[in-house]
């Protein structure tokens, strides 16, 4: 069955079967800041035009793939105009390639803010009483952050209240979210657990830095997300 036009890599049917699995890794080398493959060893099956039509389609097929954390079902879904060697060759360069290909979409990620968190340390405290209050006795998280922006490192610090700290951390938990599906039009946040968790943290930190919140910090800056670690 020819593949239908628009159909997602649907231009690699015309590409032989046996060059099909190497083709693709190389692309996904280029993904991951490496070479991409060369147009003068495939010259003689695409066009130019076409050429740059492969590389982007395939690119953005992957991307979204990993990005929306699609099941293998779900992915052979977008793939089913293409023969069933071609189809092979594309999940199982997505299987052995699909965490380098995560780690580059964090990197987009990061890249979208100027300033990265360095590092972060916090105490939690007990106020006994306040200006106004004889006996307080109120928990209180104390936040201190090294941000480095345009290679200078700047110490931030916040002091928050348990309801605060909450509203932080819900605001924070929304952000990852919604800052990992900046990638993907519609898409879901790309799913992540342990050490990929806690780099999150840090990005959706990093974004909400200037954000209006109700927690004031050094001036000129205001923070409105923080979680200890």
């Amino acid at each position: 069955m020819d593949p239908e036009e628009g159909t997602p890599l649907w231009r690699l049917q015309k590409l032989p079967q046996e060059r099909g699995l190497q083709l693709l890794h190389k692309i996904i080398d280029g993904i991951c800041g490496r070479a991409y493959p060369l147009y003068q060893d495939y010259h003689n099956i695409w066009n130019s035009t076409e050429w740059m039509h492969i590389l982007e389609d395939v690119t953005k097929f992957f991307k979204s793939v990993v990005g929306k954390n699609l099941s293998d079902e779900e992915t052979l879904q977008q793939l089913n105009q293409l023969s069933s060697s071609h189809q092979e060759s594309v999940m199982k360069c997505l299987k052995s390639r699909k965490d380098e290909i995560k780690q580059v979409l964090l990197g987009e990620i990061v890249d979208i803010s100027s300033a990265q968190l360095q590092d972060f340390d916090w105490q939690l405290k007990l106020a006994l009483s306040s200006d106004k209050i004889t006996t307080l006795q109120m928990p209180l998280l104390s936040l201190h952050l090294d941000v480095k922006e345009n290679g200078e490192v700047k110490p931030y610090s916040v002091e928050m209240t348990k309801e605060e700290l909450q509203n932080l951390i819900n605001s924070l938990e929304a952000a990852n979210k919604h800052s990992l599906s900046f990638l993907f039009e519609g898409g879901p946040a790309v799913e992540v657990t342990g050490d990929d968790e806690y780099q999150h943290y840090q990005i959706s930190l990093l974004r909400l830095i200037d954000a209006q919140s109700e927690c004031c910090v050094q001036k000129p800056y205001r923070l409105l997300s923080a979680v200890p670690r």
